[in-house]
């Protein structure tokens, strides 16, 4: 292809397949280098991002869901997640990483969330062990699943993943209120610690 092809192509969608963006993600992931990855809620703001020169983006939960006027607290659905996030992968040659919140459901959901971002085009997502519905991570009110529980909607996410490429973040919350932050730091490591099904996922 040709570089006056390539630019056509890049109008209107990435000229990087999905698996060569999760083939980058990876490698920056074992460069040992900081990899930067701000915040996008549009395909406007990630062609930003990949102008200004950063090395992936990352698409919030919180500002998916101000951006369509709802709070963040687990009202968004998985086809609104995986449209937005489909557009904004698209628009670049960077890899992009969604907020999957708590996989939309039980493990098996957990399961279809992973094979639906896959086919948007994602590069990542990652799960939180929080109880449904799920809160913002900046809200009070929150609460954990047990270990077990956490485990198996991971476990479920994994088993689901058709290119093993794609990364699977094990976001460990453990915020229960009234803990002091000593304690949830402390429970959050030991939750992290207990995460034997990622197989190349990060937590």
């Amino acid at each position: 292809m040709t570089s006056s092809e390539n630019a056509v192509a890049g109008l209107f969608s990435s000229s990087v397949p999905a698996t060569d963006k999760r083939l980058a993600l990876r490698a920056g992931l074992a460069s040992g280098s900081l990899q930067r990855w701000p915040g996008a809620f549009s395909p406007l703001v990630a062609k930003l991002i990949a102008d200004v020169g950063f090395e992936g983006v990352y698409i919030s939960g919180a500002v998916l869901s101000a951006d369509i006027g709802l709070p963040d607290v687990g009202l968004t659905t998985l086809s609104e997640v995986a449209a937005r996030g489909g557009q904004i992968a698209h628009a670049t040659n960077l890899p992009s990483l969604v907020d999957a919140d708590t996989g939309f459901g039980e493990p098996m959901s957990a399961a279809r969330t992973v094979a639906t971002l896959e086919d948007a085009g994602l590069s990542g997502c990652h799960f939180e062990d929080q109880v449904n519905p799920k809160r913002c991570g900046h809200l009070d009110g929150k609460d954990v699943v047990p270990v077990g529980e956490m485990l198996a909607r991971l476990a479920a996410a994994v088993t689901a993943r058709r290119d093993d490429n794609f990364v699977i973040c094990a976001d460990g919350r453990a915020c229960r209120r009234g803990s002091r932050r000593r304690d949830r730091s402390r429970q959050g490591v030991c939750r992290c610690r207990r995460r034997p099904h990622l197989h190349g996922g990060i937590a």
